[in-house]
């Protein structure tokens, strides 16, 4: 089983398990939701590195998935300079 389909199956039992537990939540009375107050920066921290509101936390993790997923695709883009050495590395491996 790949990293990948690891990953996707560890969702896939998230999302199972928060599925059966949706029935026991919804008897339970809604509490309102609140937002965490954000973190204060330490002392000796440049002024850019603390964040300013919880967007720009959103934006920080969505940039991050993206280069995830651009990580996923590294084999298909490596692909056209692999290929002219492949039957070396091939040979190399046959030798071992």
């Amino acid at each position: 089983m790949t990293k990948t389909q690891r990953m996707l199956a560890a969702f896939a039992l998230a999302g199972a398990a928060a599925g059966f537990a949706a029935p026991a939540a919804s008897a339970a009375p809604l509490s309102p939701l609140t937002l965490p107050d954000l973190p204060t920066a330490a002392p000796g921290m440049p002024a850019g590195s603390q964040p300013a509101s919880v967007q720009e936390i959103g934006a920080k993790v969505s940039e991050g998935a993206n280069q995830l997923n651009q990580l996923t695709t590294l084999p298909d883009q490596l692909a056209p300079v692999i290929a002219p050495v492949q039957p070396v590395l091939d040979l190399a491996g046959a030798i071992e």
